[in-house]
């Protein structure tokens, strides 16, 4: 009995062979009726649509400024990579690095992941080193808080409106709707869906 055919009831520990279901479907444990794994419809469709609509959220927050600060006739805006500048420009070295890679190299690291693993897959094709992305994507997704950077972003920005005249620029807009667009993205990766699909495709491919 191979392993990959075995799910683990996260209630009451059974350990019992995998369900064949259809979209929609729903397995429950054969002891305790846990749900251990509703099959939903369309999901990994819906993934990738979030995942393309992120990657032009990307370049959109990363090509525009996110704000624009006007005081005593003199106007600043940044974007985020101009942050980090400033960041390093400042000796704060550690807090530019930390920025870099939570806000800009690990959100387009997972967005291209999702884009690689499901866009082929669409087509009914299977690229090669779909398993090392897959596990390289669960390593990276701890890392992905755009949404810390806008929290702390609107909480500076607040504090700012009492001294000087804050604009909201496209980018700003751009980061709201790409924290969205990585959540539901990454919400409806159907893991088991997927592995499913690309093992019937990969027997489909090896009998031609």
């Amino acid at each position: 009995m191979q392993l990959d055919s075995l799910v683990i009831c996260e209630e009451c520990d059974l350990i019992q062979q995998k369900s064949q279901l259809e979209s929609g479907d729903e397995e429950l444990c054969s002891r305790c009726g846990y749900s251990i794994y509703k099959s939903k419809p369309n999901a990994l469709q819906y993934s990738l649509v979030f995942a393309l609509t992120a990657f032009v959220l990307f370049i959109l927050s990363n090509t525009y400024p996110i704000v624009t600060i006007s005081s005593q006739g003199l106007n600043n805006s940044t974007t985020l990579l101009g942050v980090v500048q400033i960041l390093y420009k400042d000796d704060m070295l550690l807090v530019a690095i930390l920025v870099l890679v939570t806000t800009f190299l690990t959100p387009v690291m997972e967005i291209g992941a999702l884009i690689y693993l499901l866009l082929p897959l669409k087509f009914g094709v299977v690229l090669p080193g779909m398993k090392v992305v897959y596990r390289w994507m669960h390593q990276v997704r701890p890392w992905v808080m755009v949404e810390v950077f806008m929290l702390g972003l609107l909480i500076t920005i607040s504090k700012l409106s009492g001294l000087a005249f804050v604009v909201p620029e496209i980018a700003l807009i751009s980061f709201v709707l790409l924290m969205f667009a990585i959540i539901i993205a990454s919400i409806n990766f159907d893991e088991r869906m997927f592995w499913h699909q690309v093992e019937t495709l990969s027997t489909s491919q090896r009998s031609i």
